[in-house]
């Protein structure tokens, strides 16, 4: 029985309260009810969340990964590790929305929507049984398919929900579909029960477990932004509310992977099956169409979209060697938590240049580090994290990661072409980051420092000091890791 004392039943009920209670508070209150004392509750509700799984890890009050459970939700590290990383991206969205939400209508209903799609995610991230993965998986799309079309009067907004949403449906399909596969095949929908079933399949089913295995990389790899399911992203990411995409971007993006890790990784090694390849492929094409595509852009939102396109083919290098080495999942972990505070932060600073500026387009953003330097610094801490220059933090990850392709090496003799490929691609990526900096420092005349949204300056700060400190100091960052990430069968 699953007990309410679990950690994946108290955050549902932290973030879940609040999260009905909002729109409820909206209507007693009426006019009364500012966006700041919403946003206030929300950042309330999501801090007492990120305190309660940090406290576990702290005080060491959690059990080790485990991946499989026979309750329908487990409750070990690898779940309250990416409950920590979606967490923090939700609690930058909220605080970045402060100033975006200020003169919109609906705030209420807006934070009551990150907190139901927060709750969605955690419980992906600790689901360890098909359907509670699914009905936990719908939870977090639905209400970011509202999100992303929340300003109903803007064309671009209504495009990137419909967009979203189409592609979200397929996804969904696909993911069911899998499932009914995979419970026809073994009579049960726990993930540890499917992947034993798998194990012990009669060769003549071999065909329909391959199908199956073959549909959830499909359905994950659409949140994940794998290549070929990205055609939605860059649209979306350009027409949702700034800080919403911090969401998709940061968040979404890591209960994919999350997802990804206890269905696809897992079962591809009870079907003991050389998938490894396969994945290595989507990786490489992955992060080269991204970070390609990346330079050719004029908009600073389609940009970091197609950089995040990037970023999942550099997690997926994990991945796909994880079967040969520890490294390879203890890496992916790593640029997974990197990369949620990285990639958020860039897409906070976007929503504080939108916010303030109303501009997107690069050639606009010249002279920015002089009149907004605070959101100039923590952008380009950010994108120079991502690229993986030292001495930050995403530096760091990358090690781990292209490390764990080149460990594998001796298993699998293309493992290490995987960090060449990596290792090219962090340096292409440098093109257009740096592109970004020249216009942001190096460009603009005269420029006067105007007044900066606090809640982004926050933001910014944080994060700053997150890549930088941990940059210099990884060693806490990197027994988090090892501690989270499950070990192969």
């Amino acid at each position: 029985m699953l007990e309410i004392t679990s950690t994946p039943m108290i955050l549902v009920a932290i973030l879940g309260t609040v999260g009905v209670a909002l729109p409820i508070l909206s209507i007693a209150r009426g006019e009364r009810g500012s966006n700041s004392f919403y946003a206030v509750i929300a950042f309330a509700a999501l801090a007492a969340s990120i305190a309660y799984v940090g406290y576990q890890f702290v005080t060491g009050d959690i059990a080790p990964s485990a991946v499989f459970s026979d309750d329908v939700l487990g409750d070990d590290a690898f779940g309250g590790f990416f409950a920590i990383a979606m967490l923090i991206v939700a609690l930058f969205t909220t605080v970045g929305s402060f100033n975006y939400m200020r003169k919109r209508n609906s705030p209420a209903v807006y934070y009551s929507l990150i907190l139901l799609a927060t709750i969605g995610m955690v419980l992906v991230a600790y689901s360890t049984d098909l359907v509670m993965l699914f009905v936990a998986w719908e939870l977090m799309s639905i209400p970011t398919y509202v999100l992303a079309g929340f300003l109903k009067k803007n064309p671009s907004s209504n495009e990137a929900a419909l967009k979203y949403f189409l592609f979200g449906a397929l996804s969904s399909a696909i993911i069911v579909y899998g499932i009914s596969l995979a419970y026809g095949l073994t009579g049960s929908t726990n993930i540890g029960e499917v992947v034993r079933g798998f194990a012990a399949l009669d060769a003549s089913l071999m065909p329909l477990a391959l199908l199956s295995v073959g549909l959830f990389i499909a359905g994950f790899g659409f949140k994940m932004g794998l290549v070929p399911f990205h055609q939605w992203l860059p649209d979306t990411y350009e027409g949702a509310p700034s800080p919403v995409v911090a969401l998709l971007a940061a968040a979404t993006k890591k209960a994919g992977f999350a997802a990804a890790i206890r269905v696809v990784v897992l079962g591809m090694v009870a079907l003991n099956l050389d998938w490894t390849l396969a994945l290595g492929i989507i990786a490489v094409m992955t992060m080269t169409v991204g970070n390609v595509a990346a330079i050719m852009q004029k908009n600073i939102s389609r940009m970091l979209a197609y950089s995040s396109i990037g970023h999942a083919g550099y997690i997926l290098i994990g991945l796909a060697v994880s079967p040969h080495t520890p490294l390879g999942l203890q890496g992916s972990l790593y640029q997974i938590l990197n990369h949620a505070v990285m990639k958020g932060a860039a897409f906070i600073a976007i929503a504080g240049i939108v916010t303030t500026l109303a501009v997107t387009n690069i050639d606009k953003l010249a002279g920015l580090g002089r009149k907004m330097p605070v959101t100039a610094l923590g952008l380009v801490l950010s994108l120079f994290a991502l690229a993986g220059i030292p001495p930050l933090s995403g530096f760091w990850s990358k090690l781990v990661l292209f490390g764990g392709a080149l460990d594998a090496g001796s298993a699998l003799w293309w493992a290490p072409w995987l960090a060449i490929a990596g290792v090219l691609n962090s340096a292409l990526s440098l093109a257009y980051y740096g592109w970004l900096t020249r216009k942001m420092y190096f460009e603009g005349e005269r420029e006067k420092r105007i007044a900066e949204p606090k809640s982004i300056m926050a933001v910014m700060i944080f994060a700053s000091v997150f890549l930088v400190g941990f940059g210099i100091y990884p060693e806490p960052l990197i027994q988090f890791v090892e501690f989270a990430a499950p070990v192969m069968p």
